[in-house]
């Protein structure tokens, strides 16, 4: 009987799922899903690896399933949808690994203990990737589970690009910058060589542009520098998320406006970013067709400050070899990336319009002296990877 990985993405609000066969060499995506709407009106939705529609359910409105119910009609769906396979392991995606995790780990009783101990550094994302593990652990204990986390991708860049200019006795509780999207900019790192070698083994940025983005320096692979720092709300504004602010702009939403810290939270994670500036949607398709003015100002802003980071990041490794675009935004907004591009000429890049109107790969010039590409990402294929390596290892 053939192997099967689960793969498991939760959320605040969802349970993302994809099942991959690993009989061979590489392993193969059988079947992906999602259930939505966890804490409203909860709604689970399947497909074969075609795309082919297996499965879908819709629970009544006021009937929240939460992490643990979303995962008990998982697994019921699969032990009729699993065919021949077996289903030997559970890997799940983990935002913080903090110090102590800089790479994938199995998950025993002292993993899921220490992991708890992190939820202050990632308080909206931490307890929902904690609870399918909890859930699996309690209910199949001998299921193996592995934690794949994003922060580990960039536990090797140098203790100056972690640092804040803070006291020692609070840096030395662990606020640094840790970074985010490690396994998006870690699949990208593997898939980079097969597009172009030379710029994989030099100095590139990968812009990983969704409802949450973030840029990475890497060189050679490894992570040198990132935008988001010591939570996933810094850096880049996003779908409903700020990006960076001066301090003292929650100094005055404390003193002036009197929010206190929960209120703040809510502003700076849900209610700002493309969201907030717009007033329009979080949704960049939807800006781009608007004309109001204000998502015109979200795009523009957008747009300008990648360009502001990219600079950052090229600085940060004293130049620049390649520029790849990945992620929802990155992968199918054609005029955000004709954009960044073209304000990157001083870069070196120059854009050829009709391959970037095609999708790419290659989306500029022949003569570029610095080349961009467009890459799809694959965080949980990655996953999956190191579920299996960590499999065979044991």
């Amino acid at each position: 009987m053939a192997e099967a990985i689960l793969v498991l993405n939760a959320g605040s609000s969802s349970l993302k799922f994809s099942v991959f066969r690993s009989g061979g060499a590489e392993l193969e995506l059988s079947l992906r899903g999602q259930t939505e709407g966890l804490t409203t009106t909860p709604r689970f939705t399947a497909q074969d690896a075609s795309g082919k529609s297996l499965s879908e359910r819709v629970w009544k409105e006021g009937e929240p399933l939460g992490q643990e119910g979303a995962v008990s009609h998982l697994v019921d769906f699969l032990r009729g949808n699993l065919g021949e396979h077996r289903l030997v392991a559970v890997g799940h995606r983990v935002v913080h690994g903090g110090l102590e995790f800089s790479e994938p780990v199995r998950v025993t009783p002292e993993v899921i203990r220490a992991l708890e101990k992190l939820v202050p550094l990632a308080p909206l994302h931490q307890p929902h990737n904690l609870a399918p593990i909890r859930f699996v652990f309690e209910r199949m204990p001998s299921l193996a589970q592995v934690a794949c986390f994003d922060t580990a991708f960039h536990r090797v860049q140098p203790e100056l690009a972690q640092a804040f200019a803070l006291p020692e006795e609070i840096t030395d509780r662990g606020v640094r910058r840790y970074g985010f999207h490690g396994l998006s900019y870690e699949y990208i790192a593997s898939a980079l060589p097969a597009v172009d070698a030379r710029a994989a083994a030099g100095k590139v940025v990968v812009a990983h542009l969704g409802n949450g983005a973030s840029m990475c320096a890497m060189q050679g692979g490894r992570s040198m520098a990132t935008t988001m720092g010591f939570t996933a709300v810094d850096g880049l504004p996003m779908g409903t998320r700020s990006g960076s602010l001066d301090p003292g702009v929650l100094l005055y939403l404390l003193d002036e406006l009197k929010m206190d810290g929960r209120a703040i939270e809510t502003l700076i994670y849900q209610r700002s970013g493309l969201l907030g500036v717009s007033g329009v949607s979080s949704d960049m398709r939807a800006l781009l067709a608007s004309d109001a003015p204000r998502a015109k100002l979200a795009v523009d802003l957008f747009v300008y400050r990648i360009g502001r980071e990219l600079g950052s990041l090229a600085a940060a490794m004293g130049g620049l070899d390649a520029l790849v675009f990945t992620a929802g935004i990155g992968e199918h907004a054609v005029p955000v990336r004709e954009r960044v591009v073209q304000n990157a000429g001083w870069l070196g890049v120059t854009l050829d319009a009709a391959a970037n109107s095609a999708g790419g790969p290659r989306i500029s010039a022949a003569g570029s002296r610095v080349p961009a590409y467009v890459i799809p990402t694959n965080e949980e294929l990655m996953i999956a990877r190191h579920t299996r390596r960590l499999l065979a290892g044991s």
